[in-house]
């Protein structure tokens, strides 16, 4: 390995942010454990916010972006990795403090690597990604909240973005009665061939006025929104039901009342896919390979671009204006 291409984020004197396409070389990144030959990545609604001015996830510039990476060991001072080993790295400080996966080679710790599982292949580990990942801990919490498929309805918001899409296809999977709300109507038929049996606008979700509680409507929620609607589903669930919440793009502040919580045996279930514990992170990844693998869902998710297309896909995804899953193929 000579030089390599990379997309650098940096900041100048003027506290301007500055990307660009770069050569680098082996010294360039961190003396981690694991060097990867980073076959894909993905494009991530947090990947975006990296190239923001003040954004609050980089603490010091240059960076790599890019927060999830598949690819092959080329070298490893770890004993649990091998060259030649198929790996997958996503989350933790990857592309955020950590240089990350768009690059052509990536040095990562040890203990941020998973082996891919049986079942997927690198392509098919950054269609899932860390929006993937993120549906699949939604669908896993709610699962074990004890819902089922038999309690009905459950709400999927922000549908046509990453997470959205994947807990779509996935809970269909899983036989759940899929409702899916979207401020893209003109995806409709996208989200029913991921196998939502009903589609709805975000009016419906929450029409501007909240209310304590109203009534029963959704056994469950995957949101990836957060904000005032987010309030307003947890006004609508049935009783014992969950919210599973992994995003704030519709804001930080939930303005909800205790009331469906006391009345009703509520759940809000907070998703973390970044700190995910290493022995639920497998379990998870195992099950993208097994039962919550959405193969026929991968066509219609997936778009491929190469690092030369990332700023301007960055820029999309900020605006809202991707739809399912962008990834990168190096």
């Amino acid at each position: 390995m000579s030089e390599f291409q990379a997309y650098t984020i940096d900041k100048n004197e003027d506290g301007e942010i500055e990307t660009q396409l770069n050569y680098l070389s082996k010294d360039d990144l961190p003396h981690s454990d694991v060097l990867i030959k980073v076959h894909y990545s993905s494009v991530n609604y947090k990947d975006g916010m990296v190239t923001t001015p003040n954004n609050p996830l980089v603490k010091n510039y240059p960076i790599i972006p890019g927060i999830d990476l598949s690819g092959e060991v080329v070298e490893s001072k770890d004993s649990r990795y091998k060259p030649g080993d198929a790996v997958i790295a996503t989350s933790y400080e990857i592309g955020v403090n950590h240089h990350g996966g768009y690059s052509e080679y990536a040095s990562i710790p040890g203990d941020w690597v998973v082996p891919l599982p049986n079942g997927i292949s690198l392509e098919e580990a950054m269609i899932y990604g860390t929006a993937g990942f993120t549906a699949a801990l939604s669908v896993y919490r709610i699962e074990n909240s004890g819902v089922t498929p038999d309690d009905g309805k459950v709400l999927v918001t922000g549908a046509t973005g990453g997470v959205g899409s994947m807990a779509v296809a996935m809970l269909s999977k899983r036989g759940y009665h899929v409702e899916a709300s979207t401020g893209s109507t003109e995806h409709i038929e996208f989200l029913k061939e991921l196998g939502a049996e009903n589609v709805i606008t975000r009016e419906e979700v929450y029409d501007g006025e909240l209310k304590p509680i109203q009534s029963e409507r959704w056994a469950a929620a995957v949101d990836p929104v957060g904000g005032e609607q987010l309030a307003s589903i947890l006004s609508q669930l049935k009783y014992n039901g969950a919210a599973a919440v992994s995003g704030l793009t519709g804001g930080t502040k939930i303005p909800a009342q205790v009331y469906p919580f006391i009345l009703r045996g509520i759940s809000l279930i907070g998703i973390d896919s970044v700190y995910c514990p290493m022995s639920t992170r497998k379990k998870i990844w195992h099950r993208l390979a097994n039962d919550l693998k959405t193969t026929r869902s991968f066509k219609q998710i997936k778009t491929e671009i190469t690092l030369k297309d990332v700023p301007n896909t960055l820029q999309q995804i900020l605006q809202g204006k991707t739809r399912g899953r962008t990834i990168i193929k190096m």
